[in-house]
Parts: C-alpha cells; sequence; structure tokens
C-alpha cells in the first residue's frame, strides 16, 4: 500500500510490533531465497514501509536485519525438542521431530541457507547463533533420557544424531521433500534407538540409558515395530556370538 506521495503507507505501531512486523517480513523473505539475494529495499516492501524506516530499527543494515532473524528462527529451532517427560521416549521424539520438520518445510530455501553457511552474510556471530541451536537440542535430548552428568559416549551419540538430523533435512530439501514427511520422521526416530543401542555396548551408562527407555515403549510403538524388522535380519548373524 501507498499512500498519495507515493511513499509506502504503514500503521503507527510500537517499536517491539514494529521491528517484530520487519523480523517477519524478513524471515519469509530468507524462508525462500539465499539471504544474500534479499535486500532491505526487498524487505522494506514485503513489510509495506519504506527503506529509512527499516534503517530506523536496524542501522547496522542488512547484517544486523538478517542476523536479528536468524536468531528469531534460531530460538523457534530451540523450543522444537522442548517436551514434557512423560511417555515414551519415541513418542517425544516424533512430535519434536514433527516441529522441527514443519519448520523446515515451511522456512525450505531459508532453512537450507542458514545451516549450510557460505552466506555473504556470515559472520562468526551468525555461526555461533546456528550452533547453539545444535547444542540446544542435544540438551534437551538428554533432558529427555534423564541424565543429570552423561558422559562422553553418551553426549557424543546425542550430537552425532541432531547431526544426522541436520543432514537428513537438507537432503530432503535438495531431494524435492521426499520421502514423505512421517516416513523421514519414523526413520529418524529409529536411527535415535538404533545409534544409542549400538553406543550402550560400549557405554554402561548409555546402556542404563536404553533399558529406561525401552521399559517404557510398547510393542505397537516405533521401538516394538524396529525390533521385529530388524531381529530377523540379525538372527542369520547367530554364528558371530
Amino acid at each position: 500500500m501507498t499512500s498519495a506521495t507515493g511513499t509506502p503507507a504503514y500503521r503507527r505501531l510500537s517499536v517491539e510490533a514494529r521491528r517484530a512486523q520487519l523480523l517477519d517480513a524478513a524471515l519469509s523473505l530468507f524462508a525462500h531465497r539465499a539471504p544474500e539475494e534479499v535486500s532491505l529495499d526487498d524487505v522494506a516492501e514485503a513489510a509495506g514501509v519504506s527503506r529509512p524506516l527499516v534503517y530506523r530499527y536496524f542501522p547496522g543494515g542488512k547484517q544486523q536485519l538478517y542476523e536479528a532473524a536468524l536468531r528469531t528462527a534460531a530460538d523457534d529451532l530451540e523450543q522444537c525438542f522442548a517436551e514434557p517427560p512423560e511417555g515414551p521416549l519415541t513418542a517425544r521424539l516424533s512430535r519434536a521431530l514433527d516441529r522441527y520438520l514443519a519448520f523446515v518445510d515451511q522456512h525450505d530455501t531459508g532453512f537450507a541457507a542458514l545451516l549450510q553457511g557460505g552466506s555473504v552474510v556470515e559472520t562468526s556471530r551468525t555461526t555461533a547463533i546456528v550452533d547453539g541451536v545444535r547444542r540446544a537440542a542435544a540438551e534437551h535430548i538428554l533432558d529427555h533420557l534423564a541424565v543429570d552428568e552423561p558422559g562422553p559416549r553418551l553426549r557424543m551419540t546425542v550430537r552425532m544424531w541432531i547431526t544426522a538430523v541436520e543432514a537428513a533435512s537438507l537432503i530432503w530439501l535438495d531431494e524435492d521433500k521426499q520421502p514423505p514427511l512421517d516416513e523421514l520422521r519414523d526413520g529418524l526416530v529409529e536411527q535415535f534407538m538404533a545409534v544409542l543401542t549400538a553406543a550402550a555396548g560400549r557405554d554402561a551408562q548409555t546402556a542404563d540409558v536404553v533399558r529406561a527407555a525401552l521399559a517404557l515403549e510398547t510393542p505397537d510403538g516405533p521401538a516394538g515395530g524396529l525390533a521385529r524388522r530388524v531381529l530377523p535380519v540379525v538372527s542369520d548373524a547367530a554364528h558371530l556370538l
């Protein structure tokens, strides 16, 4: 919308509301275009305001706006793995991944740009923000495992899985969003249970975590389905015992 003078017209908003509006506009653009392809003029147009107004709220220009938008997206991502510590672990992971993958689906190109890096606006600060998301996700997973002081093997296993989730999300985008999201989610949940079980063979703490987690699982849940599919395969390897 424009005024009679040809400049963008806008409603008077509070400082917080106007800042949020500009960040929403920026995030919507970053969702479908790489950060270096988005200009302040694009953000101003998307928000229905003038370029000087964008500068008023983000005097550092595009870099400051990008970092603020990234921080907003990171806050949302960090909360994806937050779940009440109740019920089977696989059910909690499934709900967390539903939120995470919905974010990936919604932000599309922007998600890839945020995590792959290489942007002309990438700095040590933006890298730290993205790394903070990974660390926060790992801490949420460790909370789900009810471990107060995770050892290095368990912590590494969890962080490796977070990296796998991230990589799978990027591959999913690159593969035209195939397989379907529910299949991707279920595969990632099963992968976590598998790598956790494998790590349990070398680490007593992880073994205790696996026993406690499996005690809450049900035959018709993801862990039960995984066991029914895998056991017939590994039973052929009985000669290795």
